[in-house]
């Protein structure tokens, strides 16, 4: 089992570098993320062991770099979790943030589309990947408290890279030495527990009288019960959990009827999401993937443990998603029809999901 280092000094730090090089020496196309963890430590750590040119710690507020970013004009938004990566090209417009003890922002615009809870972020890197037979790549990259990526923003060859360096050279930070991350300093992670006595008459009432989808959430918080608990007690006909191997008819079918749909990933610290309709499917090594011009999602289909269908009041009718979930009742990525407020839900998918609703799996 790796082992976390919770010291900073130069003689762990040399021995992690040495341990770094021999791994990508032996596995030249293992992953930052991977190979930290095979060092027993976050992939931010591993990125600052190497800091130079190519890899510049940043210090700043991150809604005022987010702000920034629109200057380099078109580029690709990457946010993931533990199984699902996704990424989306477009120009960072239209963000704006609320105060408050939330922190949140959001980015609403026809490609670039994101809510961002900004407490979880904490550190930022300017990271070059050197690509000796394709152009290389300019990334800024953010982690949270524990060094785990949140959220990563990319070069395209659209890209202006002089609004990129501009970026780059307005937030470094003045110290660049690689460290270590503190485990007794990480924020108390919260793990959710099912409610051992829920109220579930008052959940399904209020489950039938939502008018948004938005107010889902707020529901959980009400009753104190997990989303998969919240699942399991649903009113009649508005939750129902489906085979895992659906997201292959779900996406197949979605490309074969030209139905356009919305992919929502994410993590603590963001969600990123994609509108509009896909066309390439491919799968490779164990991931599931959605590879398109201006959208790519991979997802790796083992760590999916549960499947559900489930279908929510608003005030223009039921809107339906379709949500994949890991073992840990962690929502790893779900799926709604294409839409807009004030527009009903599209018939088309609410065909699709009718499809997938043939087969069920009793709980």
């Amino acid at each position: 089992m790796p082992t976390y280092y919770n010291l900073t000094n130069m003689s762990t730090i040399n021995e992690l570098k040495q341990r770094a090089a021999e791994l990508k020496l032996n596995n030249p196309r293992l992953r930052n993320r991977d190979a930290a963890a095979e060092l027993g430590i976050s992939e931010f750590e591993y990125m600052a062991l190497e800091l130079g040119p190519d890899r510049i710690l940043l210090d700043a507020d991150w809604k005022e770099v987010l702000l920034d970013v629109h200057k380099m004009g078109y580029v690709m938004g990457l946010t993931r979790n533990e199984s699902c990566v996704h990424e989306r090209k477009g120009v960072y417009d239209n963000i704006s943030f609320t105060g408050g003890h939330a922190n949140m922002g959001v980015a609403v615009n026809p490609d670039i589309d994101l809510r961002l809870f900004m407490n979880p972020w904490k550190y930022g890197m300017a990271v070059v990947v050197r690509r000796p037979k394709m152009d290389d790549l300019y990334s800024l990259q953010f982690f949270s408290h524990e060094g785990e990526a949140i959220h990563k923003i990319y070069s395209t060859e659209k890209s202006n890279l002089d609004a990129y360096h501009e970026i780059v050279q307005k937030y470094r930070a003045e110290k660049q030495e690689p460290f270590l991350l503190d485990k007794s300093t990480f924020p108390e992670k919260k793990v959710e527990t099912p409610n051992p006595n829920p109220n579930i008459e008052g959940l399904q009432k209020d489950w039938r009288n939502l008018k948004d989808t938005h107010g889902f959430f707020g529901l959980l918080r009400r009753y104190k019960v997990t989303r998969i608990q919240a699942l399991e007690n649903a009113p009649d006909g508005m939750a129902v959990r489906i085979p895992n191997d659906s997201i292959y008819k779900l996406l197949e079918m979605a490309v074969e009827r030209e139905v356009s749909i919305m992919c929502f990933t994410g993590n603590d610290g963001c969600i990123q999401i994609h509108t509009g309709p896909i066309k390439n499917l491919k799968e490779m090594r164990g991931w599931y993937n959605i590879l398109d011009p201006k959208f790519n999602l991979h997802l790796k289909t083992d760590d999916i443990d549960q499947t559900w269908i489930v279908k929510k009041p608003t005030s223009d009718g039921i809107v339906t998603s379709v949500e994949y979930f890991d073992k840990n009742g962690e929502l790893i990525t779900y799926f709604f029809g294409a839409r807009k407020p004030g527009i009903p839900e599209l018939e088309s998918w609410r065909e699709i999901v009718a499809d997938l609703e043939l087969n069920t799996v009793q709980v």
